[in-house]
């Protein structure tokens, strides 16, 4: 007895096998670019630790916080006897999904003992979240305080974009305090980013994003992008002239690209289901010609 089978069904088999190897393989959208490392602050200072009692206090405190992340984009603690005792804290952008907040935050630790090794105070900054510890006894550093800074290109971003970008800032000045600490908008072609560290009230985080705004407009001047980050706070934003585009740079989510997600997702369990159908009744044609060949 032969064996054989019709090309169409076999060709539409075939197609169908390409399609449903293409949708596994091409993600909805790109990763993102969150635990990229904006800057680092270190101690000075190294603490000596003949007994090992330091490392395994900083060891559980950052066991407690990479723990904490599954569940919340800010936390604080204190951990350790009255001689060894640590505080620490991490911290979230608040666009980050709790999955994103702990791939993010489960990195520094090991960031933390690479670029500063065993300082009594250090602080890691991504672009999607940032931790610092300090040994007790480590001086206050002021909310205020600007920590780093950089700039975009120092060509100027075309007539009027000035005005544009500071009437942008007053939006985000108004906007962090009625989100509560964090807030993102797209203001004509300008997108803008800022937040305040968790346990910031919301008057002293709109002075903080204030100072921030400030001192970009000083330091940055007319570059078309900026970040700054004060002790308590960070603003970012970026100059698009030909129109703010779905996902802004550097990899910061605008409000509609939740949306947008939401809808890939939808599109995708769509085609899942249609292909499904598909797939059986191609299946059934398959069957059917191979039975009229064997008979």
């Amino acid at each position: 007895m032969g064996f054989g089978f019709s090309s169409a069904p076999f060709f539409l088999f075939l197609s169908f096998l390409a399609l449903i190897s293409n949708l596994e393989t091409s993600p909805v959208e790109s990763a993102a670019d969150y635990t990229t490392l904006v800057y680092k602050g270190c101690a000075k200072q190294t603490f000596t630790d003949p007994t090992g009692v330091y490392s395994q206090t900083l060891s559980a405190l950052f066991g407690t916080m990479v723990s904490q992340s599954m569940k919340t984009r800010f936390y604080k603690t204190t951990t350790g006897t009255t001689q060894t005792t640590i505080t620490g804290l991490f911290q979230c952008r608040g666009d980050l999904s709790n999955s994103d907040c702990y791939n993010c935050v489960s990195g520094l630790p090991q960031l933390a003992t690479k670029l500063c090794g065993p300082t009594i105070a250090a602080r890691i900054q991504l672009l999607g979240c940032y931790m610092l510890y300090e040994v007790a006894g480590f001086a206050e550093v002021s909310g205020m305080e600007m920590l780093y800074k950089t700039c975009g290109g120092t060509n100027r971003a075309g007539s009027g974009f000035e005005e544009t970008r500071d009437t942008a800032f007053s939006v985000l000045e108004t906007g962090v305090v009625n989100g509560h600490g964090f807030y993102t908008t797209n203001y004509q072609f300008v997108y803008l980013l800022g937040q305040c560290e968790g346990d910031v009230g919301d008057s002293d985080c709109g002075e903080c994003v204030k100072t921030a705004v400030q001192k970009a407009q000083v330091e940055c001047g007319s570059s078309p992008s900026g970040q700054v980050y004060l002790n308590k706070c960070f603003i970012s934003y970026s100059y698009y002239p030909n129109g703010v585009p779905r996902r802004s740079a550097p990899s910061y989510s605008s409000p509609s690209s939740s949306s947008g997600q939401s809808a890939g997702k939808t599109v995708a369990i769509i085609l899942g289901g249609a292909a499904g159908i598909a797939f059986l009744v191609i299946l059934l044609m398959f069957a059917r010609s191979v039975m009229k060949k064997d008979t």
